[in-house]
C-alpha cells in the first residue's frame, strides 16, 4: 500500500552551480507549495475577471512537473547533458559518476535495481525505502557536475533542465522488470554494440554485474527482485545463465513501440496501482503542477465531489442534465470545483451540463457579486 506521499513541485529547474567548493552534506528538506496557476494558454476561454484574480501575484512562480515520493517508491530516472552535450568525457568520468551514485546510496538508502551510462545521458531505476528522491537527486547531480567540473576545469550547468523520473509498480507484476530491460538494452538501441558482441560487452551498465556473482556486484545495487519477476528463484550461477539467455533473447526481439509508456508517461504500473496513486495525489496536487499525473489526480478530486453533491442532494445523471444551465445548485456544485480543484471552467460546463464556459464564468462572477451584496 502507497503512504505518506508527498508532491514536490518547484524546486530549482537545474543542479546548483559548482563554484569549487566541497559538496555539501545532504539535508532532509520539506516539501514547497507555492500557489501559481497554468501558463496563459491553458487559460484561454476563461473570463478575464476570474482570470486575472487567479493570476494575480503569481508572476515568477512558473509550473512545474509534480515530484512524487513516498517509501518505498520505485523511479525510472534519466537526464540529459545541457544541450545534449557529453556528461561523461572517459571512463574516469564514468567511474567518478558511480562512486557519487555509491556514495549518495550510502547517503539516502537507495537501492539501484539497474543503471546505464551513455555519453550524454544516463539512467537509473532506483528504489527509496525513504521518500527522499528530491533531496538524493540534488546531491548526486550537484556534486557530480562539481567533481566534473573541477576535473576538467569548466564550470556552470552540466545537466540539462530537470531529470525525469517515472514511477514504477513494484509489486512483482512484471513492470520492474520490464523497466530494467529497458535500460540494460539501451546500448544496443543506440548501435554502440554490435549483434555479435554479448551484452555484458557494455562495461558501463549494471548488466554485467547481474551475470556476475554477488561477490563481485557493489552493495548498493539488487538484482533479486527482477531475477524473482523472471522466475529465478535465487541468485546462483544457474539463474544469472539464464537470466542471460532471456536477456540476450529479448535483444533480438527488442520492440521500441512496447517502452512508449516508458518514455512519455509519468506512471508505469497496472490499473489498481495507477488508481491508488491518483487517489492520495488528488489531496495535494496544486495549481502550481501541470501534466499527465496532474489532469488525472485532478479530475479523481473532482468526480469525488460531484459524486458527493448529487447524493447530498438526492440527484442523480438524468437529473443533473435535466435541470436548467444556470440553475442555482449547480453554479455552488461549480464553485466548490473551481474552490477546491484544478479543473477549467470547459471541464465543469460540460460535466455539469452547464452549456459554455463563458456561461458557467457569468453564473460564478454574479453569484459571487451577490455574496459580497449580501454580506
Amino acid at each position: 500500500m502507497i503512504k505518506g506521499i508527498r508532491l514536490w513541485g518547484l524546486e530549482p529547474a537545474h543542479e546548483p552551480r559548482s563554484r569549487g567548493r566541497s559538496p555539501r552534506t545532504l539535508k532532509k528538506s520539506a516539501p514547497t507549495h507555492v500557489r501559481g496557476y497554468d501558463l496563459w494558454h491553458q487559460k484561454t476561454g476563461q473570463s478575464s475577471l476570474l482570470t486575472l484574480q487567479e493570476c494575480l501575484g503569481t508572476v515568477g512562480s512558473m509550473p512545474r512537473k509534480l515530484r512524487i515520493e513516498y517509501e518505498g517508491a520505485i523511479y525510472h530516472v534519466m537526464n540529459r547533458g545541457d544541450r545534449r552535450d557529453t556528461i561523461f568525457k572517459d571512463d574516469t568520468d564514468r567511474q567518478r559518476f558511480l562512486e557519487a551514485l555509491g556514495e549518495c546510496c550510502a547517503k539516502t538508502d537507495w537501492q539501484v535495481h539497474a543503471l546505464c551510462l551513455m555519453p550524454n545521458h544516463f539512467h537509473l531505476v532506483v528504489e527509496t525505502p525513504k521518500s527522499n528522491l528530491v533531496a538524493g537527486m540534488k546531491w548526486l547531480l550537484g556534486t557530480y557536475t562539481g567533481r566534473f567540473n573541477r576535473r576538467h576545469k569548466l564550470s556552470g550547468h552540466l545537466f540539462s533542465g530537470r531529470y525525469k523520473s517515472l514511477i514504477v509498480d513494484g509489486s512483482g507484476n512484471g513492470y520492474l522488470r520490464t523497466v530494467c530491460d529497458y535500460v540494460h538494452l539501451n546500448p544496443v538501441r543506440a548501435r554502440m554494440l554490435s549483434w555479435e558482441a554479448p551484452l555484458h560487452s557494455y562495461r558501463w551498465s549494471s548488466y554485467p554485474w547481474y551475470v556476475a556473482g554477488s561477490d563481485k556486484r557493489p552493495g548498493w545495487l539488487r538484482v533479486d527482485r527482477v531475477f524473482g519477476e523472471m522466475g529465478i528463484p535465487k541468485d546462483s550461477k544457474a539463474g544469472r545463465e539464464y537470466f542471460r539467455r532471456q536477456m540476450e533473447e529479448r535483444r533480438r526481439q527488442d520492440d521500441t513501440a512496447q517502452y512508449k509508456a516508458l518514455r512519455r508517461g509519468w506512471c508505469f504500473g497496472d490499473r489498481v496501482f495507477r488508481k491508488e496513486l491518483l487517489a492520495q495525489m488528488a489531496e495535494r496536487v496544486g495549481e502550481s503542477h501541470y501534466g499527465a499525473e496532474r489532469q488525472e489526480s485532478g479530475e479523481e478530486k473532482a468526480e469525488r465531489i460531484v459524486a458527493k453533491e448529487l447524493r447530498r442532494r438526492h440527484w442523480n445523471a438524468k437529473d443533473l442534465e435535466r435541470r436548467r444551465k444556470g440553475d442555482a445548485e449547480k453554479v455552488r456544485v461549480a464553485a466548490r470545483l473551481r474552490r477546491e480543484t484544478i479543473m477549467t471552467l470547459k471541464w465543469i460546463a460540460r460535466r455539469l451540463h452547464m452549456g459554455s464556459w463563458t456561461h458557467v464564468s457569468n453564473c460564478l462572477a454574479t453569484a459571487q457579486k451577490q455574496k459580497k451584496l449580501s454580506a
